[in-house]
């Protein structure tokens, strides 16, 4: 994604995160990654200290994994910018 189609798509979520809900409120990422423990273990440790409630699922051939993340956040700012945070990891895939 380019810098301004990224930069619309936040502000966008961003909207949409203050329309929709109430903060601070429980988030849920989903994210898909290849199984590779570093990449995983990158992901564990970018919510170190928050909270968050992981659950590692691997597909059925073992070749990816399903990372769901809950996690109380403050506002969607900071919902946003743990998911750049995560998009830094490469391969990684935001549902």
């Amino acid at each position: 994604m380019d810098a301004d189609k990224s930069k619309e798509f936040y502000d966008k979520l961003i909207s949409q995160l203050y329309d929709t809900s109430s903060w601070p409120s429980t988030y849920l990422y989903k994210f898909i990654v290849l199984t590779d423990q570093e990449k995983i273990k990158t992901i564990h440790t970018i919510f170190d200290n928050t909270g968050a409630v992981i659950d590692s699922k691997k597909s059925k051939n073992g070749k990816y994994t399903s990372l769901s993340i809950t996690v109380n956040m403050q506002n969607p700012e900071a919902v946003v910018a743990k998911y750049k945070e995560v998009t830094q990891v490469e391969g990684v895939i935001s549902l």
